[in-house]
């Protein structure tokens, strides 16, 4: 006869399965990573619970399903392969029961972790971003960007959600059984995630030198190789009435090198320091200080991997790369393309771009020709095997890295360093801050066109994954010049904005009107925003889906992407958007139109080449914030608190504003309340009480935090 066990202990691999039968607690540990999950079993059949027991025979790796009459009638396996943990639940016999095992409890991972999507879906319509304390039911992993590892979940059903305590979430997994079939639950702790997939280069971003997306102004699309010392001061002078207050950073020089005004690049003489004198008649340093006297840390653009000055050739003839015959190799970067295994080289970039920082000041450097474009580039040139021949050293094993860490080394660790055409493939992802992801938006001296959107939303598509984690994505200049209708600006607004990329400008911003100025205001400051599926995109997806959760609520910012030529329907469901069940409102942010509250889905008539932005809260039963029209996130940046005293019944919002500039609060007010008084730290400007919808404009004499009191 065998002995009653008095506990459950089992060693699996990296994991260790504990079961209290008592408590009808399930505690998996893996020890190695410091991962533990710990919850309750239960098993319902035809709504009554059977009992999860310790096992009754010889057979002491599983557990027992035991029913009302006290026998055993299916098992709960585990297995292990590694950190790959699998619990298959089955019957014992082919019985026709039908039954439910659920598995409910918390997990504890890293305290920087986030909730995500590692497993795609088939028919995915919606891209999903998420910021702060956002949960949704889509997600099935954890990933903690600092170590590129990842604790991903398989089962029927499962939801994950954040709890008070940074690194615990609440998780519910469970699986039907029926008749034959079994259910299966599997925690996977995927180490090394985006390292072994996509980023072989992979290093979380420096947050220190980087703690955002950066943002600034740039000439080169609508000045292009032109542009004065005087023409980017005078952009600004604007720039810092209009747009600093807002949370514009960085002023950045394009075309600077003294033949650099006439294109193409490939002639530029982008090895040498020397300045273009009609141009930029007080040097590149006065252009420096004259930035930052505007309170903007001033940028420069390089492209230092070739050059088009003869002279410079001439004089240093072993540092170029000649094909068999002696004649120069030509890239974009020049007319004469660098040798990177030549120790010479990677000394003189590392020399001009030291002086660019530390002599001349500047602070933020575009350095352009990285991985992520054609063969023109020489990330991919260096890799031609009749390239690699004619290195001084054929031997060298990554020519492209060579030169990306000199460059860094060259500026510094204390610099942002943008690689223009930058790829998460590359090397860029252990030395740079931001990737220019985007394909150009416009072609030289000509303006800006709807076909240039479309690349600019699929590659921000592609690559939205990597954004905030492996660098931030820039998906090039954000223009809302008249060369686009009101709706094709908001859409580049949308796609640049939303995903929290980094952002730039490049209109000329004297010639905006007030519409198309405020537009641009409304991306700034980037908000924290976190891509919330894992894996590219290789659709235009009509469905964008931002999840902001913050400690006083949460609420999803929904595009609504209309990419084709007519009019059409476009609209998602509250199960796709990942939302529990319930009673939702809309907002709509572009049309100020409130959409009024569904338990199914939201839909809207958006016009061609246009896109509608939905603020979606579930309903309450008493007055609620819905939007706000400082930013696209609704809230997202400006809304710091809110609070409700339902014996006061008083609703008090905690908005940040900027000095002399309005911005108008929606809130839903339900049947039942009505508008007594609207108090604020300075002045409210207008009141438009609509019965449902109310609108209170406020304003203030400067830039900071107010209460924004409502009493009803």
């Amino acid at each position: 006869m065998q002995p009653v066990m008095a506990a459950f202990v089992l060693a699996l691999g990296a994991w260790t399965a504990q079961f209290n039968e008592d408590a009808q607690v399930l505690t998996l540990t893996n020890a190695e990573s410091s991962v533990e999950l710990s919850g309750e079993l239960s098993f319902i059949v035809d709504d009554k619970a059977w009992r999860v027991c310790l096992p009754r025979d010889g057979v002491s790796s599983r557990l027992a399903l035991v029913d009302p009459n006290n026998d055993a009638q299916g098992y709960i396996t585990f297995s292990a392969q590694g950190d790959r943990l699998e619990a298959l639940v089955y019957h014992r016999t082919r019985q026709f029961y039908n039954g439910t095992l659920t598995y409910k409890g918390d997990v504890s991972f890293r305290e920087e972790s986030f909730p995500c999507r590692t497993t795609p879906a088939v028919g995915e319509r919606v891209l999903s971003l998420a910021s702060g304390t956002a949960d949704s039911s889509a997600f099935d992993s954890l990933f903690a960007r600092e170590e590129d590892l990842a604790l991903r979940f398989t089962a029927a059903n499962f939801s994950l959600a954040h709890t008070s305590t940074p690194g615990k979430y609440s998780f519910e997994a469970s699986g039907r059984i029926q008749e034959a079939s079994e259910a299966v639950f599997v925690v996977d702790v995927d180490k090394n995630y985006f390292q072994k997939r996509w980023v072989p280069y992979y290093k979380p971003i420096d947050r220190k030198r980087c703690p955002a997306p950066p943002t600034g102004w740039l000439s080169w699309n609508t000045y292009f190789d032109k542009a004065t010392a005087e023409d980017n001061l005078a952009e600004a002078r604007i720039g810092k009435e209009y747009l600093q207050p807002f949370g514009c950073e960085i002023w950045n020089i394009e075309s600077w090198q003294e033949n650099s005004d006439q294109l193409p690049v490939s002639n530029f003489s982008n090895l040498g320091l020397e300045v273009n004198q009609n141009q930029f008649p007080e040097g590149m340093k006065k252009l420096a200080d004259d930035l930052r006297e505007l309170g903007f840390k001033p940028g420069l653009w390089t492209a230092p991997f070739g050059t088009g000055s003869k002279e410079f050739y001439e004089a240093h003839k072993d540092w170029f790369l000649h094909d068999k015959n002696g004649v120069p190799m030509r890239t974009w970067n020049g007319v004469y393309t660098i040798d990177p295994s030549n120790d010479e080289v990677i000394d003189w970039i590392r020399h001009i771009h030291d002086v660019a920082s530390h002599e001349w000041g500047y602070e933020y450097f575009k350095i352009d020709g990285m991985s992520g474009s054609g063969s023109g580039y020489c990330a991919h040139f260096f890799e031609r095997p009749e390239v690699r021949a004619a290195f001084k050293d054929p031997t060298v094993v990554a020519p492209f890295e060579r030169c990306v860490k000199a460059l860094r080394e060259g500026i510094g660790d204390d610099r942002i360093f943008l690689a223009c055409q930058g790829h998460f493939t590359g090397p860029e992802a252990t030395y740079a801050d931001a990737a220019r992801t985007g394909a150009d938006i416009v072609h030289p001296n000509q303006p800006v066109k709807w076909a240039n959107l479309l690349q600019q939303a699929g590659r921000t598509l592609n690559q939205a994954f990597v954004n905030n984690i492996v660098f931030y994505s820039d998906p090039d200049n954000l223009l809302v010049n008249e060369a686009l209708s009101i709706e094709e600006a908001r859409v580049t607004t949308t796609i640049v904005a939303l995903p929290g990329q980094l952002t730039f400008f490049g209109d000329k911003l004297g010639e905006l009107p007030f519409e198309r100025m405020r537009l641009l205001q409304q991306t700034l400051p980037v908000c924290d925003v976190r891509p919330g599926a894992l894996y590219p995109y290789f659709e235009y997806l009509p469905v964008w889906d931002l999840k902001i959760g913050r400690e006083f609520g949460s609420w999803d910012v929904v595009a609504l992407f209309n990419w084709t030529d007519e009019n059409a329907t476009i609209g998602a469901s509250i199960e796709e958007l990942g939302l529990e069940r319930g009673n939702y409102c809309a907002y709509e942010f572009w049309t100020n139109q409130y959409l009024g509250e569904s338990q199914e889905r939201f839909d809207m008539e958006v016009p061609a080449h246009g896109v509608r932005l939905l603020a979606v809260h579930r309903v309450l039963d008493r007055p609620q914030f819905l939007s706000s029209d400082r930013h696209i996130s609704q809230g997202g940046v400006d809304l710091k608190d809110l609070t409700w005293d339902a014996d006061a019944k008083r609703l008090t919002a905690k908005v940040t504003l900027v000095a002399n500039n309005k911005t108008t609060l929606r809130f839903r007010v339900p049947d039942g309340f009505h508008l007594k008084e609207v108090v604020l730290g300075t002045k409210v400007t207008t009141i438009e009480d609509g019965g449902t919808i109310l609108a209170v404009g406020v304003e203030a004499e400067e830039s900071g935090d107010y209460d924004v009191v409502l009493t009803f």
